[in-house]
């Protein structure tokens, strides 16, 4: 079996901030006079591309590997590691219509923005030959209403539930990964209730049952096809049954004093993670590197995975070409192999970013995953299973991520300041409603 132990790519903003304001200068464009950094010259193609966190095209050595393959082509790519300082400059030079990469990094909670307001921009996929191995549902989050493809898609974010075995140990809990599933099987209600359960009898000082408030949130929400638009692009977060059963059980977390009172991937998560502070975290696959390198090595094998109540999303990406390009053909080229199955299945393998690629997902390369850090879980089944039950159609809206981070933020009011669940919505629905206009 293969054995993930790297780290993984994180969606969070301001994960690394200072990174990512360096990576401003460099990571979304050439020169202020030039639209794409990219050309021919002398029989040799440059591509260029500009991507933000760990998305491993990079990392795992396939860059490397398509230049090898591909003698005349040279890829340049310069990545960011905040992705909200990314996408600000990506935003900017697609205004002003230089200074971007040939391929572009897109996340998913920027997606449906880019299909309504920048289509013109991106190169169209839908003539890509042997691009029809994604998950249903993943493709069409990056499809026009005409049936344009702006990009392919890269990774998905099936969710788990990243647990501290010893400290379930010591609270009287089962500890074996399929029987602490069983615990809350079917239900986020009872994922809750086995909090209630652990603070009351672990033994020894205090340690919070969950990390944060809003990862439980996130996780309820991403496992309805529609969370905070619907699919006319009306904004419906304020009247969406999921997103108030997700505010009231996250609400009741948080008010039983089961949280650590964090935001994940914000000041104080790390070091958490570093010091224990806290026995279990909703995971997305991607956050497992970064659980793994933030938690260290005196950690190793004392977390494990097991599977959520409810299958859900959260995160992923797309690799688009924008239309200007020099090198457009050759790009698009490159992307189309970057997500084919096998570079999928070779990403997970090396550093556990799933694929949205359904025919990866069945391979060995795939499904035999093991994390050593995590106790030798087989988080290649855990999470091949977890994308299978993702629903079949997922809503995206145009700030659905400002609007989850503002979500994030309101429940910190009620975990940190004390206030009132009722008095917490208010501000967090006038807060959306100032932000997305």
């Amino acid at each position: 079996m293969s054995t993930v132990h790297r780290s993984a790519r994180t969606r969070a903003v301001g994960a690394v901030a200072a990174v990512g304001a360096l990576a401003l200068v460099v990571g979304c464009g050439g020169s202020d006079d030039s639209a794409t950094g990219g050309g021919k010259k002398d029989g040799k193609v440059t591509i260029t591309m500009g991507m933000f966190g760990v998305m491993g095209f990079k990392e795992t050595g396939l860059l490397e590997q398509y230049e090898k393959e591909n003698p005349n082509v040279d890829i340049k790519a310069e990545v960011a590691g905040d992705e909200q300082t990314y996408y600000t400059a990506l935003q900017t030079r697609l205004a002003a219509g230089k200074g971007l990469k040939d391929i572009q990094g897109i996340e998913i909670g920027r997606a449906k923005e880019i299909v309504d307001t920048q289509s013109g921009k991106f190169a169209d996929f839908s003539d890509v030959a042997g691009a029809d191995h994604f998950l249903p549902w993943k493709q069409s989050q990056i499809t026009t209403e005409d049936g344009k493809v702006l990009g392919l898609g890269t990774d998905i974010g099936p969710m788990a539930v990243c647990y501290r075995k010893d400290y379930f140990e010591q609270a009287g809990l089962p500890t074996d990964r399929e029987e602490v599933a069983k615990l809350w099987a079917g239900d986020w209600k009872k994922y809750v209730e086995v909090g209630r359960t652990f603070k009351k009898d672990f033994k020894g000082d205090k340690v919070a049952y969950m990390d944060a408030a809003s990862g439980l949130f996130n996780a309820m929400v991403y496992g309805y096809p529609e969370q905070y638009y619907n699919a006319k692009g009306d904004l419906i977060y304020d009247t969406n049954p999921a997103v108030k059963e997700a505010w009231s059980l996250a609400a009741d977390a948080a008010e039983a004093d089961l949280t650590a009172k964090l935001r994940q991937f914000q000041p104080g998560w790390d070091p958490g993670l570093a010091n224990g502070t806290f026995a279990t975290a909703v995971c997305p696959a991607w956050m497992l590197g970064h659980i793994g390198e933030k938690a260290g090595p005196a950690n190793k094998g004392k977390w494990d995975v097991a599977k959520a109540p409810k299958g859900a999303n959260w995160g992923g990406s797309f690799l688009g070409v924008v239309e200007q390009s020099p090198v457009k053909e050759e790009a698009k080229k490159l992307v189309a192999w970057l997500t084919a199955p096998e570079q999928q299945a070779h990403i997970f393998e090396k550093q556990g970013s799933v694929p949205s690629s359904q025919k990866a997902l069945e391979t060995p390369e795939v499904q035999n995953v093991t994390s050593e850090y995590f106790n030798n879980a087989p988080i290649g089944k855990i999470f091949g299973a977890a994308a299978q039950e993702i629903p079949d159609k997922q809503v995206l809206g145009r700030k659905d991520g400002t609007i989850k981070d503002t979500f994030s933020q309101g429940l910190t009011l009620i975990e940190q300041q004390g206030a009132k669940r009722d008095k917490a919505w208010k501000t967090t629905a006038e807060r959306i409603e100032k932000a997305v206009g």
